[in-house]
């Protein structure tokens, strides 16, 4: 599992959402390193982590966990977005003792329809259907399928030019075939008793009200907190407030 470390300190992990990588989170990893030391990683079948056709969310935590091992860390806090939010909440509960404190950015622990992400499975194939030369033929068939700008700009940050040519960092098959397992939750019976902070985009549709009870049942001692005017790429869209909460949850409690 590829990962990033900066900082020095208590040990936090951020993990990325579909489709990214470990630069998505790289403001707060900033702010975050200034008192602790953080471990920006790859989830597999993204960036330049290994490909693996299986892709189940206790795989993923156990990747994580894998990781965990082989530097030494017996308790980390994790910080996790969207689908890294699901990883995140997955680990929690498989390794209680190894997650001090928990933080979710804007997704809740539940299966979601099956059918958010149809667009950008059809555009990413349309660049593997044809020797793709530019990161600007690749906008451009995305752009047939994906209409908005920024997604299709969040997209590319994963097209890289590698020895055999232009292409995607994630493995589009494998995210294909496994998107029932990405957009699913395999375990909402076992509980997290620890420190848990989840937040919210306020324009954004991933956390509705009927999710509170489910995320309570599962993670009795969570808080939630609501930033305004944000949809799904909260941490993007307004970074400052969102680092000033993870940052005083981490150092207070929240």
């Amino acid at each position: 599992m590829n990962f990033k470390e900066q900082g020095q300190g208590p040990a936090v992990v951020l993990i990325h959402g579909l489709f990214g990588s470990l630069d998505n989170l790289g403001l707060l990893a900033r702010a975050l390193g200034e008192q602790c030391r953080v471990i920006s990683v790859d989830l597999r079948n993204h960036g330049t982590s290994f490909h693996s056709d299986e892709m189940s969310y206790p795989q993923q935590a156990a990747d994580v966990l894998a990781l965990l091992d082989a530097l030494a860390l017996d308790q980390v806090s994790l910080i996790g977005h969207s689908m890294g939010g699901k990883v995140a909440m997955q680990l929690a509960k498989q390794a209680p003792t190894r997650v001090g404190k928990l933080v979710v950015a804007d997704i809740a622990p539940v299966t979601y329809p099956h059918a958010r992400h149809q667009n950008v499975f059809a555009g990413l194939n349309a660049t593997l259907r044809q020797p793709v030369q530019s990161r600007s033929e690749a906008e451009a068939l995305l752009a047939q399928y994906v209409e908005i700008p920024g997604v299709r700009q969040f997209l590319l940050k994963s097209f890289a030019k590698g020895e055999s040519g232009w292409g995607w960092r994630f493995n589009v098959p494998a995210l294909e075939r496994n998107y029932a397992n990405i957009m699913g939750w395999p375990d909402d019976q076992t509980r997290f008793e620890g420190p848990a902070l989840f937040i919210k985009g306020g324009d954004s549709d991933y956390m509705q009200p009927p999710h509170t009870e489910t995320v309570m049942a599962q993670f009795p001692a969570a808080k939630a907190r609501v930033i305004a005017g944000t949809g799904h790429w909260l941490h993007a869209e307004k970074p400052v407030l969102f680092n000033k909460l993870v940052v005083d949850f981490l150092s207070t409690g929240g």
